[in-house]
Formats: C-alpha cells, structure tokens, sequence
C-alpha cells in the first residue's frame, strides 16, 4: 500500500491496489485520490488496431474526386502532398505529409507496439521509451486539422467543378473520432505500473486488493 496526501485537506491516507473501473476517495472529504479506467489495455489496444486499419484506408483510397468539364480527377493525403511539392510548395507538403500522414502513423504503431508488449506483464524495459515517444508523437497527430482543411478546401472548390467525396474522406473522419477515444480509453499509470513490475516490483494478488469504496471510508493509521 502507499501513502499518499489528499490534494484539498493534506489527510494522509494508505491507498491499496485499486481495481480497474473503481476509484479511492478521501475519507475526510471525498476527494478522488485514484482511479483506474476500465478495461486499461484491452479497449485501447482495439481502438488503436481499428484507427490504423483506417488510417491505411485514408492513405490509400481517394480521398475526394473532382469532375470539370467531362473530365475526373482524384487524389490522396500523400498524392496532395507529393503535387504540393513538385508544384515548388516544400514546407507546405512536409508539413502535411508529417501531420496527416508520418505523425499518425507513428503515434499508432509505438502504441499498438506498448499495448501488446504490457498486456501479458511483466512488461520489457523499454516499453516506457516507446510510450514515451508515443506521447511525444500524439499532439503532431492532427486530424482533426486536415479534415477542416478539407472542408474549407470542398466549400470553394464546389463553386468551380463538381466534388465528389472519396472513401478518404470518411476514413479520415472516423480517424479523427477514434485518435481521442484511444487517448481518453489509455491509462498510462497502468502501463508504467506493468513496467515497473517488470523491474522487480510485482503488485499485490488479486485476493488481496480491496474495493475503491471500503477504503475511502477506511480512517488514515
């Protein structure tokens, strides 16, 4: 069990193992000292295996069409980047192709990689460096900036040729859905509690650890 101080009143208190959906109170005013996000591993690690199934969707299919005068036309995030740069446009086709196509990619696999490497603990030593740059790659990861990008882009190209969404387009809408719901579905004190296991740290048995309610009634000794 550790000790710790409640945030508001400074009462110290022992806080046991707390079970996964459940939260520890303070017992002199009820303010949460812990809490565990149900289903830590398993609910990221799917969302995380459906937002690269997506991702690679939204990196392969068009993502819009276009139809000017009998004549079609279409593209991906990566094709839009790669004519940003053959029409002299740089640092505005490494900067998309970073953020709508690099950043993503890599937040997703680092994190596919940690959630698979602690679901079966004790976790390798180096899944904290790989969660670390995980974080790291996470607010690059932007989405939701791309698909206003290609709203704004569809509202004055509508004025000039007939605009056609692509199966792109959607799968980068869904993206953009599912890359917060694996942030809020994560718990990283979960994983860093897998990886220190790992290190010789090896948390109670299960028949041990008592209910998040019990011990917030439970008085500090």
């Amino acid at each position: 069990m550790d000790t710790v101080a409640c945030p508001d009143c400074d009462l110290l208190q022992r806080l046991p193992e707390v079970p996964p959906g459940s939260k520890a109170q303070c017992a002199r005013c009820g303010a949460t000292l812990a809490a565990r996000k149900p289903d830590p591993i398993d609910r990221p690690l799917a969302l995380t295996v459906a937002a690269l199934l997506v991702l690679i969707i939204a990196n392969t299919a068009p993502l819009m069409g276009l139809a000017v005068a009998g004549r079609r036309a279409s593209t991906t995030i990566a094709g839009g980047a790669y004519q940003m740069w053959l029409q002299g446009q740089e640092l505005t086709a490494l900067i998309v192709g970073f953020c709508a196509v690099i950043a993503p990619a890599g937040y997703l696999v680092l994190l596919l990689t940690v959630l698979l490497a602690v679901r079966y603990p004790p976790a390798p030593h180096w899944v904290g460096a790989l969660l670390h740059w995980a974080n790291r790659m996470q607010p690059w990861s932007m989405t939701e900036v791309m698909m206003l990008g290609i709203l704004v882009s569809l509202i004055k190209i509508a004025e000039l040729a007939k605009v056609e969404p692509g199966i792109g387009m959607y799968a980068v809408g869904v993206l953009m859905l599912l890359i917060p719901a694996i942030a809020s579905s994560l718990d990283p004190d979960e994983i860093w509690a897998r990886v220190a296991w790992a290190a010789g740290d090896a948390p109670e048995p299960a028949g041990e650890v008592r209910g998040a309610e019990d011990t917030a009634r439970r008085p500090a000794r």
